[in-house]
């Protein structure tokens, strides 16, 4: 048995022991933690899925039995759209190492000054970011997102070099330094949240800006990094991912696509098989077997009704519930494309015969952003009946494969 399968087979037992909702699935698929000798025995666990947190939650408030500490020495709490309460322990020194390696890939050094927009409020993108580049020994200015022409300014009468947030962000900084005839000097970059697709990153690039890409969750962290070589993201040795067959678990074989699977080694926030709902191609030639090999995987979009819109992942139900608050409503589907290497966001809202367009467009708008926090550009009013029946809550009609 190597380092790994023992690690693996402590975590399992320790988070069956200490975990009540692990040993309650545990007990229901009628495993034991003796089951796990390895991560080849990974696939007897069958996948958990995201939104499963949801019923859990519910009925055990606030973490539902996924924690194993109290709640009072819980640090943060981070939302998640559902809603999901996460807990937000100090992460290992093995997981900082992660986070401090994709840095350096992207070409951060010590001792440069990095401007991080990724948000510091609600999720962990700001304080996980923020907290590797200091291990690092980089000085980080906090800009959090928005207010582009007071960052412009922040990151030039600083000379900041790097830059951490999400690519769209990036770009629209730069763009809007050339306009106001200001020269950035970020010339490397780590991005997140949304996807990288092939024009942004030539966009962002001919500002001579070189970018590290990273898969993260905010339950897992950073899981996987692309540097511009092709569209294939090199997986890290942790946390243990897995390309799976949706409906069985298994995992796929090579050239396949999956859905990815994460188990973690946080035995605070212990999580085993959970189902992310990220689709991706698996490009291990030998899956399911050491993760010490060079892994990759081609990420394709979603498996499951949520689709990120700007960093953000969007629930058809949380616009249905955004839908009941304005009068006149009466259903709503949200559609995301991509043109000018930025997502443009508009909602086609079914409305009630004999209600004015203009009585609910900008209601319905800020309903959506306050509860989805995530801006809606357009909304188009149809009659009734327009959308049918079994129409999707959520369209992505980005290009996943240009």
């Amino acid at each position: 048995m190597n380092e790994l399968d023992q690690r693996l087979r402590a975590f399992v037992e320790y988070a069956y022991e200490n975990a009540t909702a692990v040993k309650n699935r545990f007990d229901r698929a009628g495993i034991r933690p003796a089951d796990i000798q390895g991560v080849a025995d990974l696939v007897k666990i069958p996948v958990f899925p995201k939104d499963g947190f949801i019923q859990l939650q519910q009925a055990a408030p606030p973490f539902g039995g996924m924690v194993t500490i109290p709640r009072e020495q819980v640090t943060h709490i981070f939302f998640s759209p559902g809603p999901i309460y996460e807990p937000a322990p100090e992460p290992d020194e093995r997981s900082w190492e992660i986070v401090v390696e994709a840095l350096r890939l992207s070409g951060f050094r010590p001792g440069e000054i990095v401007l991080n927009c990724f948000s510091y409020h609600l999720v962990p993108a700001g304080f996980l970011f923020d907290g590797a580049f200091t291990r690092m020994g980089c000085t980080v200015v906090p800009g959090g997102i928005g207010n582009s022409d007071l960052q412009i300014k922040m990151a030039h009468d600083l000379q900041a070099t790097g830059y951490a947030g999400t690519p769209s962000f990036l770009l629209s900084l730069l763009e809007k330094a050339k306009e106001q005839g200001i020269k950035l000097a970020i010339d490397h970059a780590i991005v997140s949240a949304e996807p990288l697709l092939p024009p942004m990153r030539a966009a962002i690039e001919a500002f001579g800006v070189k970018i590290g890409n990273a898969y993260a969750t905010a339950e897992f962290g950073i899981m996987a990094l692309n540097t511009g070589s092709g569209l294939a993201f090199q997986l890290f040795a942790e946390p243990l991912v897995e390309v799976v067959d949706p409906d069985t678990g298994q995992p796929v074989g090579p050239g396949e696509a999956g859905e990815i699977t994460v188990t973690n080694f946080n035995r605070i926030y212990p999580l085993i098989r959970i189902g992310t709902g990220d689709m991706a191609v698996n490009m291990d030639p030998n899956p399911g077997h050491s993760q010490q090999t060079e892994r990759g995987i081609i990420l394709v979009g979603r498996s499951g009704d949520a689709v990120k819109v700007r960093g953000m992942f969007v629930h058809p139900n949380q616009l249905g519930f955004a839908a009941r608050q304005i009068p006149g409503v009466l259903k709503v589907q949200g559609v995301v494309t991509q043109p000018d290497n930025k997502d443009h966001f508009v909602i086609r809202a079914e409305i009630a015969e004999g209600v004015e367009a203009t009585a609910v467009t900008a209601p319905l708008q800020e309903m959506i952003k306050n509860v989805c926090r995530v801006r809606v550009d357009a909304v188009e009013c149809l009659p009734p009946g327009s959308l049918g029946e079994n129409a999707p809550g959520m369209v992505d009609g980005r290009d996943w494969g240009r």
